[in-house]
């Protein structure tokens, strides 16, 4: 296999990488992180891409199950094909650079983690959730350095990214609807912070077979500095004789970790112009359970704590697939992931399996596009309060549909 043969491939490799990785994985991931862009054989780089994901998860039989005076009971409300998760983009921009024969830098900007569900006011569960959405911002620095040992090189990896997590959640705290035309009974929890986080790995080539195998730790972040508000303005809240007053808008604080993650990536020629690729990923996602949220002052009884209830299990995926060069401008691939939910009994976070193909066109030697696609199955299950939450609705969900498509432009010289 020659040296161009070798470059076409691996590239065609990461252009089903980049996608599958994306699409529906448990948890809050959503681009996760990615220094692919590292292992680029240019002096210099730059690579903007974007995907878009379009998950179709629906809820049915969604039981109310506290229907205190307080809350309403709300199973008289729509209970079956009730729409939950939203469609979202995700962005990501890198440049790389290499010093000398043996150190290697990148820079990029990712949205690793994030969430966005809106089943609206108008289900059976609005007590429960609204709307919650969830965004972040990664800015990370990460270097290699290599030497030779046996027919290939030998690199170590190391870096630091710094992230900015935010998000809000609505759900109604009180069903006003028959009693008051002027509070709508929801209430609104807006919370942001950010933290530090370090990467290391070891990686291994042998460029001539387009051999590679990289190994990657990426540490958790702690979000040991998570503030926002609680506003109850829009409710109406016990006055514990009796009536009932309405609540306020308060200051609230909390603490939560994004999850460390380990990754193993392999990729090796087959035969001429063909290559093998696969990966396998941990991410530790149970350590994000029931995130309590505390009022800064309790001076007034109507600042009420909350939490938010997500008890996941840890995450793996599992990528593998081949690509192949069909001429000097033109590769493509295919590939099968499975996701493991990370809800077991709770929540709709089930077993995902995808299947992505893309291609991927040079017209010089120092510009890449990629075009990929994929599609796949959110598996069934259901959902109940469990463990201590405080969730307040169970329901059901079938096999729904995930697809995604996503593209990417590459400058090298």
């Amino acid at each position: 296999m020659n040296k161009n043969t070798t470059k076409t491939a691996v590239m065609t490799a990461f252009t089903l990488a980049m996608v599958a990785g994306t699409v529906q994985a448990g948890g809050l991931e959503r681009g996760g992180y990615n220094i692919d862009l590292l292992f680029e054989p240019s002096t210099y780089a730059a690579e903007a891409a974007a995907t878009y994901v379009n998950p179709q998860r629906e809820l049915d039989n969604v039981v109310d199950i506290n229907t205190a005076p307080t809350s309403g009971n709300l199973n008289g409300r729509p209970n079956n094909g009730i729409g939950e998760t939203e469609s979202y983009w995700v962005p990501r921009i890198g440049v790389k650079a290499g010093f000398g024969d043996s150190v290697d830098c990148m820079a990029d900007y990712s949205q690793p983690w994030g969430a966005h569900t809106n089943p609206g006011s108008n289900w059976a569960g609005a007590n429960d959730n609204i709307e919650t959405k969830i965004e972040s911002d990664n800015y990370a620095a990460t270097c290699s350095y290599k030497w030779d040992v046996g027919q290939g090189q030998f690199r170590v990896i190391g870096g630091a990214f710094y992230q900015e997590v935010g998000g809000f959640k609505e759900r109604l705290v009180t069903d006003l609807s028959l009693v008051s035309p002027t509070f709508s009974g929801v209430g609104r929890l807006d919370l942001e912070g950010n933290g530090w986080g370090w990467r290391t790995g070891v990686a291994y080539e042998i460029p001539e077979y387009a051999l590679r195998a990289s190994l990657v730790y990426n540490s958790a972040v702690d979000l040991d500095n998570l503030d926002g508000t609680i506003d109850l303005r829009n409710t109406l809240l016990p006055n514990g004789v009796g009536g009932f007053v309405p609540g306020t808008k308060y200051d609230v604080s909390s603490f939560a970790s994004m999850p460390d993650s380990l990754e193993l990536k392999v990729q090796s020629g087959i035969a001429p112009g063909w290559l093998a690729f696969g990966s396998v990923k941990w991410t530790d996602w149970s350590q994000l359970q029931i995130i309590q949220v505390n009022p800064n002052s309790t001076a007034d009884p109507r600042n009420l704590p909350t939490s938010l209830d997500l008890l996941y299990r840890d995450g793996w995926t599992i990528t593998g697939g081949v690509g192949h060069k069909f001429n000097d401008q033109w590769s493509g691939a295919v590939s099968l992931t499975w996701d493991r939910g990370t809800s077991h009994g709770y929540g709709n976070q089930t077993d995902t399996w995808t299947v992505g193909t893309g291609v991927s066109y040079a017209p010089t030697e120092n510009v890449e596009l990629r075009l990929a696609g994929v599609v796949g199955i959110l598996t069934s299950g259901s959902s109940a309060p469990m463990d201590g939450s405080a969730a307040e609705v169970t329901y059901d969900f079938g096999t729904d549909i995930v697809s995604a498509v996503s593209t990417s432009l590459k400058v090298k010289f």
